[in-house]
């Protein structure tokens, strides 16, 4: 239920399950009567994740709440849905005055550059460690000396690019799943097929810890500089994705390579216009499983060095620390920001 690190995470899975409060403890009861305390003071709970099913007190809501614990709320089948935020956390409004203003000058244009190469760098990592076709060097350059000044027609520019790039590489790493469940092309919003709900499942999940970080750095989910600004669209949060989900991929191939159809279930829904269409999920077993080795994956340590101390930090750290570091150069407090991209 919780993985034990430096901090603590409390993880409600099982349906039934009770998150409350007693003596200055959080107390965690599942359905059979077992019972977990996790003491306040003792040991920092750094994140609660609650699921539809799950009992929670309104006293454990505001301790979360005073405290500034991140608490997600999602649904059975793994999809993040909502989350608790403080009060407090609109109260820093010089950043996001810095981040409104990036988009008007240069720095939003070059912004939007760098998330592209380093979601390229990820990706090659990726095709190198499975010994997949890189891409080359020319296409990086291309995208480097782009010199469009206006933000919009270098979106468009750099989709066409980004779109291409996709296309290359997940035709390659789907090669590397069983041929009874590889689709052809990769699908992201309502996908019928289960491996691409299968990746779509694991960036929903990549969203979370990316929205929890840009939300603690007092930034604007929703202002992007790569993405467009949409209604309900954290182009924000789709831009700093970009940087990491290389890693859900290495994570799916290496611990879902085994994957068949035994694995997923088949379920009718309402597309559009009321007409069903059958959709494959990854069943309840495995969706769990995917979920406890996915928070395991994120305290994965990388060799990169901490903001402060220390040459070694986790997966979730480093997002948390990159927002941050994002933030401190939106506020002219650093010349420059460079994605830190860790290696495989």
């Amino acid at each position: 239920m919780v993985h034990p690190s430096k901090t603590q995470k409390i993880v409600l899975g099982s349906q039934g399950s009770y998150l409350g409060m007693e003596k200055g403890c959080f107390v965690v009861k599942d359905k059979e009567g077992n019972v977990q305390r996790y003491p306040i003071f003792e040991k920092e709970i750094d994140e609660v994740i609650l699921k539809s099913g799950n009992f929670v007190s309104v006293g454990a809501l505001a301790s979360l709440g005073f405290w500034d614990v991140d608490v997600l709320i999602m649904t059975q089948r793994g999809k993040p849905v909502a989350m608790l935020k403080s009060l407090s956390d609109d109260s820093h409004v010089q950043t996001r005055i810095c981040q409104y203003e990036a988009l008007k000058g240069l720095r939003g244009l070059e912004v939007a550059k760098k998330f592209v190469l380093g979601k390229l760098e990820g990706q090659n990592q990726v095709l190198s460690k499975y010994g997949l076709r890189q891409f080359d060097s020319v296409m990086v350059e291309r995208i480097r000396s782009l010199k469009l000044e206006n933000l919009n027609q270098l979106r468009n520019k750099l989709s066409t690019y980004e779109g291409h790039c996709s296309e290359v590489y997940f035709r390659q790493i789907f090669g590397l799943f069983s041929e009874n469940i590889r689709p052809e092309h990769r699908r992201t919003f309502k996908a019928y097929d289960g491996l691409n709900n299968l990746f779509n499942l694991g960036y929903e999940f990549l969203s979370w810890k990316v929205h929890k970080a840009l939300v603690n750095a007092k930034l604007e989910p929703y202002l992007g500089f790569l993405h467009s600004i949409q209604f309900s669209k954290p182009s924000l949060v789709c831009d700093f994705q970009e940087l990491y989900r290389y890693l859900i991929d290495d994570f799916l191939i290496q611990f879902y390579d085994a994957t068949g159809k035994r694995d997923f279930v088949v379920k009718p829904e309402i597309m559009s216009r009321g007409k069903v269409g059958k959709r494959e999920y990854l069943n309840d077993y495995s969706t769990r499983d995917l979920m406890d080795n996915l928070n395991r994956y994120f305290e994965m340590t990388v060799e990169i060095s901490r903001m402060r101390y220390g040459k070694r930090q986790t997966v979730e750290t480093l997002i948390n620390e990159e927002a941050l570091l994002f933030a401190q150069y939106l506020r002219n407090e650093k010349k420059d920001w460079i994605p830190r991209i860790p290696q495989l």
